[in-house]
């Protein structure tokens, strides 16, 4: 049975949801003073063709100017700079030789698709690589001038890297503390709006960035730092007592004064950490907490003394972590969670070369993606055909989803931008108008690349296009050829994906089967004794692996002919592991630190065998689960605990039971 999908919903959804763009203004700004400063300084020295060639570099560059560590940000946008140089030489060299360039667009494609593997810094080093590639080819060289041209581009990138990182020894720690600011009112949010008990641990997300941040390779190597990782660990505390006090209160509005005065503190600490001030207001939040203990059920009462610690903490070091954040003593390095940790880049290669990996597969199409439309552009004779292989590159992704919304999204804000572009060079005739003009355009291309890709796009291509016009490149002709080459590129991107497809419906059991049995691994750490860094890993383990099948379950909804009943099964899993895996945070909290409970193991042999038959659909279903020992009857939160998630485990069996085939 096919879904509901529609083409018509999936356009009209892309086309008009306009989110807030999550790119701060000073961040877009740079971005373009990158962009327009090498224009200025080449027009008022009279040498212009070297400041396009400059601005050209910082444009394809401004993307991996990302939120994160001074050093992290540095090294991105250095290797994005270094792959665009090498990329531009190669296709300045052997452009105007055609079978050259097809080998190299096979080389380029292949090796541009298998960097998806190592996230999102590395796959903007290939696509940029690839488009300078194709863009250059079409300007031959010698290979002296062509050296000269890509350390243009180079110095692009660098000037970049430089405006990104000129605050660094101004506000070393800034990055820190905005990723940190931004956790804490997360967790504020949970403290205001209470999820409901089937809806995910809230806040995952954030945890995930805030340690690679802190604790990842790029990390800083300040005294600060020991009170940020402090601020880290009492971020995960405040989560779990807020989640166990969700499911441990009988009565949700008996402690709403609780909840107030603990989103008052978190916000107090995140406009703290955000200015690098000491916090203000905490302890009132605090004594009005104290004040609540007395008045509350004595099974929450562990909770909310644990509550308070975690803020006074959190709320201390907010302010060690400001301007008195060097005085802290240095403490003992500490190691991103394994969970998070990139697997060795050889191993991982090694385990995606095979036909029936994703990323190979993707790898694959690109190649031959790019070497097509490399052939195309000559068979065509079109005059910038260079635009058919750089938006076969921009547009096919690894799954269907994207590469359709990417696709349509790209067709249609560039014949946007073609219209708008031909109103503006109508109104801006002047050097100096031009430049201005496409100042504007960068501008808003960077600031609402996550707000609306359709608009970013329309500016992109005035972008683009005045860039040439400076050039002496005719705007009529360069309009006329983009608009063709990208509709035709639009169309070859999605007929190369549905040529060899790679649907998430033949993924999405193994995604949740994997989130299933990581759930069971954190359950493991709660049988056993109690150990901090053990249950810290494993929760950093499921929660990656929660991410994973929600955006698994993503593509799933975005993709058509996706099987009704599989789509209704997983929604259904996911809603009832969400309850268990939150049932299973409030335990952790009940335990405390220390404690343990050996009934947690039986659950996680029932979370493995129910993984199995997520897995494998034609799985036996185990005749009887393991009965769990009789809990004292003086525990009564954990007896609590444990009935919801024997609650989601019979949900979760039952909805087994109900698809199998």
């Amino acid at each position: 049975m096919a879904s509901s999908w529609s083409l018509r919903r999936t356009l009209r959804d892309s086309l008009l949801r306009i989110k807030h763009p999550d790119v701060p203004l000073t961040v877009a700004l740079r971005n373009t003073a990158g962009v327009a400063a090498p224009l200025i300084a080449g027009a008022l020295g009279g040498h212009l063709n070297a400041g396009i060639g400059i601005a050209a570099g910082a444009l394809n560059v401004m993307f991996s100017d990302q939120p994160g560590p001074y050093r992290q940000r540095l090294r991105a946008i250095l290797l994005a700079a270094l792959g665009g140089a090498l990329s531009g030489y190669a296709g300045f060299v052997f452009g105007a030789q055609r079978d050259a360039m097809i080998a190299l667009a096979l080389a380029w494609g292949f090796a541009g698709g298998m960097l998806v593997l190592f996230g999102t810094a590395a796959t903007r080093v290939g696509m940029t690589s690839m488009i300078l590639l194709v863009i250059a080819a079409a300007t031959p060289l010698p290979p002296a001038a062509a050296a000269n041209a890509a350390a243009l581009l180079f110095a692009g990138g660098a000037l970049q890297a430089l405006l990104a990182v000129i605050a660094w020894p101004l506000q070393r720690y800034r990055p820190e503390r905005t990723a940190l600011a931004h956790t804490y009112r997360e967790i504020a949010a949970l403290a205001r709006h209470p999820p409901q008990r089937d809806a995910p641990p809230p806040a995952s997300d954030a945890l995930n960035a805030l340690q690679d941040i802190l604790l990842g390779r790029d990390q800083a190597h300040g005294r600060a730092m020991e009170a940020f990782r402090v601020l880290l660990d009492e971020a995960e505390r405040i989560r779990l007592e807020l989640l166990a006090l969700g499911e441990l209160d009988s009565a949700p509005s008996s402690l709403d004064a609780v909840r107030a005065a603990a989103a008052n503190a978190l916000e107090a600490i995140a406009a703290a950490l955000d200015a690098g001030d000491p916090p203000h207001g905490t302890d009132v939040a605090l004594q009005c907490i104290d004040q609540e203990l007395s008045t509350t059920a004595a099974s929450l009462r562990p909770h909310l003394q644990a509550l308070a610690g975690a803020l006074g903490a959190a709320a201390r070091n907010a302010d060690w972590a400001g301007n008195r954040g060097e005085q802290r003593a240095a403490s003992a390095e500490r190691a991103l969670p394994p969970a998070l940790r990139g697997a060795a880049p050889l191993a991982q290669l090694r385990a995606n070369l095979n036909p029936h990996a994703v990323v190979f597969r993707h790898a694959l199409r690109m190649a031959l993606a790019l070497a097509l439309g490399v052939a195309a552009e000559s068979v065509l004779g079109l005059a910038h055909g260079y635009w058919l292989p750089m938006t076969l590159a921009i547009v096919l992704r690894a799954d269907f989803a994207s590469t359709l919304q990417f696709g349509l999204l790209r067709a249609i804000g560039t014949l946007l931008g073609l219209v708008l572009t031909s109103t503006l060079l109508l109104l801006a005739s002047s050097l100096a108008a031009k430049i201005a003009v496409l100042a504007a355009l960068c501008f808003l291309f960077r600031w609402l690349a996550n707000a609306n890709y359709a608009l970013a796009v329309a500016a992109l291509t005035g972008t683009v296009v005045i860039l040439l016009d400076l050039e002496g490149l005719s705007p009529a002709q360069s309009l006329h050829d983009r608009a063709i080459a990208t509709v035709l590129a639009c169309a070859a991107a999605l007929a190369g994906y549905l040529a060899w497809p790679t649907w998430e419906r033949g993924r999405a059991r193994t995604a949740f089967a994997l989130m299933l049995e990581s759930y069971a691994a954190y359950l493991d750490t709660l049988a056993g004794p109690g150990d901090r860094t053990r249950r810290s890993n494993a929760r950093a383990a499921a929660r990656v692996a929660r991410s994973n099948a929600l955006a698994s379950l993503e593509r799933l909804r975005a993709e058509p002919a996706t099987p009704t009943a599989l789509l209704a099964l997983i929604e259904r899993l996911f809603a009832h592991a969400s309850r268990l895996v939150r049932s299973a945070m409030a335990l952790e909290a009940t335990l405390g630190e220390t404690g343990s409970d050996p009934q947690a193991a039986a659950v996680a042999v029932k979370l493995r065998q129910l993984a199995a038959r997520v897995r494998d659909p034609l799985s036996a279903a185990p005749a009887a689960w393991p009965a769990p020992d009789p809990l004292p009857a003086d525990n009564a939160a954990p007896v609590r605990l444990y009935a919801r998630i024997d609650d989601a485990l019979a949900a979760l069996r039952h909805a087994l039971d109900a698809a199998a085939p």
